[in-house]
């Protein structure tokens, strides 16, 4: 696996995980080019999500600390979601190192896809729930326990997989009543950052993290992610969805057609 890293290998990882880097501070859907581009370089399904998961947790942090100005979220809300995010990290996590390379590979596709669709009909979806608890579109429409359960599921599937983690996390965060969207741009990123750093520990554990591509990848994420979250008041948020909805879909049928 490793003898066939060479030099046009790492500079596809280091261009794509600076791209993801960039996705994921505005608008998410990283996964949907990393974690293929890692299968591409001859990395086994299992250990590419894994070091996936690790190199971009260090880039989550780096987006994170650009945005955390605008991290002024109640203190009982943050805590909550952020303990919430832990214990279903780890969760997650452990249901991967023991779910078996063919079924892990004959998920994948499915995983893909319901993570694109997601994306895709976030706002939909998000308007439609609204309308049914009858309130207005910025007030919060679920009670903070709802709310916990979500990001307890969401924070499983990021664990296990991680594909369209930060989507899933805007569209719970939206029902918190926060209007600004770069307020939940630095929520998600601080919650991603619980998930996947906590992930993190039964992965070494297990000893799945392919090291060397993860820091290059690391690297690369990091420097997209902070300097994309300091220029993304200036990006059409419409322009970033089209380009992640056109990748995810991408990247779907040809995990559909080569699984």
């Amino acid at each position: 696996m490793l003898q066939n890293f060479n030099l046009f290998h790492s500079f596809l990882l280091f261009t794509t995980s600076f791209i993801a880097g960039s996705l994921n501070a505005v608008a998410g859907g990283g996964s949907f080019i990393t974690f293929p581009t890692l299968i591409f370089v001859g990395i086994s399904p299992i250990t590419a999500n894994a070091s996936n998961n690790t190199a971009l947790w260090i880039a989550s942090m780096a987006s994170a600390g650009a945005y955390r100005r605008n991290l002024n979220i109640p203190r009982k809300q943050f805590l909550v979601l952020c303990l919430t995010s832990l214990i279903g990290g780890v969760i997650g996590s452990v249901i991967l190192l023991y779910t078996s390379p063919s079924v892990f590979k004959k998920l994948l596709p499915y995983l893909l896809l319901s993570a694109t669709l997601v994306f895709t009909f976030n706002n939909v979806l998000q308007k439609w729930l609204q309308i049914q608890g009858q309130k207005p579109l910025d007030t919060p429409t679920a009670p903070l326990w709802v709310l916990v359960i979500a990001q307890l599921a969401i924070s499983i599937y990021g664990g296990f997989f991680g594909a369209g983690l930060g989507i899933l996390m805007l569209a719970t965060l939206s029902f918190l009543g926060i209007k600004n969207i770069h307020s939940m741009n630095a929520f998600k990123a601080f919650l991603g950052s619980c998930i996947n750093g906590i992930a993190i520990l039964p992965f070494m554990y297990a000893g799945i993290i392919a090291w060397n591509q993860t820091i290059l990848m690391a690297i690369g994420g990091s420097l997209g992610g902070y300097l994309s979250a300091h220029y993304a008041y200036k990006l059409k948020p419409s322009f970033v969805k089209t380009i992640v909805i056109i990748t995810g879909f991408s990247m779907t049928t040809y995990f559909f057609i080569y699984r």
